[in-house]
């Protein structure tokens, strides 16, 4: 039951996508793409091989498809719409490309080869034994589906509510926006550059060069800040949809849109994101617990004085 409620939020923002006149279609050909894209990419192979590692490469090719939506359903291509279809398809091209390469490096897609899951889902089992969920296939597939339910509904929200926004034009609002997007995604491929070059010199230990310097997980938060950037874009498109239809539909649209910025945030910081991977760099990385406590583990900041004394362990399974 505590899983269901957890899916509540996406599946009422779902329904009200397909309630709005506005974003009907492209919210039932969205259903139809991901459905498919969740089933064949994750959910399937997840089924055989009891791993939800192939998630990530269902989500992002998810997102892919979200913008390749708005751009078809579109009542009107305006350069807003346009701007935000293409982010979502360079957000998701840029992670979908990589999970295929780390998938192949795997072995996932070979009959017979052996499957193994990525730390942040060993992380999650950890959760299940305490949590009591006893089901491995079920869990797998919550796992799977919740990511799925995320991109039919919560995800999609800020395309839809640009694209069913015919004449809205290029604003200063917009355009501001749109900046915060293409420098959050500038930076987050400046964090995983950094510490690419750090391994591949051989560096030991933790990486605390560049933006690392000044929080733990950058790349997470400029990931973060690249779907905050595209809920401002969608925020001027929200009161059209006040004229356009009843307080049963614009109200959890209304939700949605900021429940993009919660749900990535939970998930960035907690879920699959840094808790599980602190979980383990403690474990790996004698000098990490020394790195926790004197940088910021999301919000970049300035680096803490610290006695090394002070150093504890943050992270707990």
């Amino acid at each position: 039951m505590r899983r269901v409620w957890t899916l509540l939020p996406f599946v009422v923002v779902a329904v009200a996508l397909l309630a709005d006149p506005a974003t009907a279609g492209a919210a039932r050909w969205n259903l139809a793409v991901q459905a498919v894209v969740f089933a064949l990419a994750a959910a399937v192979p997840g089924y055989l091989t009891r791993h939800v590692s192939y998630v990530d490469v269902a989500w992002p090719w998810g997102l892919v498809g979200i913008g390749v939506v708005t751009v078809c359903t579109a009542a009107e291509l305006t350069a807003v719409t346009v701007a935000v279809a293409v982010a979502y398809v360079v957000m998701g091209a840029r992670m979908g490309l990589w999970s295929l390469v780390l998938t192949a490096r795997h072995g996932w897609w070979k009959p017979g080869a052996p499957k193994v899951e990525l730390p942040r889902y060993q992380y999650q089992r950890r959760r299940w034994e305490r949590q009591g969920f006893r089901s491995e296939t079920w869990s797998v597939q919550y796992e799977i589906w919740t990511q799925g339910f995320a991109n039919m509904s919560v995800l999609a929200v800020p395309a839809f509510l640009v694209a069913a926004d015919p004449g809205r034009s290029l604003s200063a609002w917009s355009v501001a926006a749109l900046v915060l997007w293409a420098a959050s995604y500038v930076l987050e491929s400046v964090a995983d550059g950094q510490k690419q070059r750090f391994a591949a010199r051989g560096g030991r230990g933790t990486c605390d060069r560049g933006l690392w310097r000044y929080s733990r997980h950058p790349n997470y938060f400029f990931q973060w800040m690249q779907w905050n950037a595209l809920l401002l874009v969608a925020l001027p498109s929200l009161p059209a949809r006040f004229h356009g239809t009843t307080p049963v539909v614009w109200v959890p649209l209304t939700a949605g849109l900021l429940l993009v910025s919660w749900t990535l945030y939970v998930t960035l910081t907690k879920h699959t994101g840094a808790r599980p991977a602190e979980y383990y760099s403690l474990r790996k990385r004698p000098d990490y617990a020394d790195y926790q406590a004197r940088t910021n583990m999301f919000f970049p900041g300035p680096v803490k004085a610290v006695r090394e004394t002070e150093a504890r362990p943050q992270a707990a399974p």
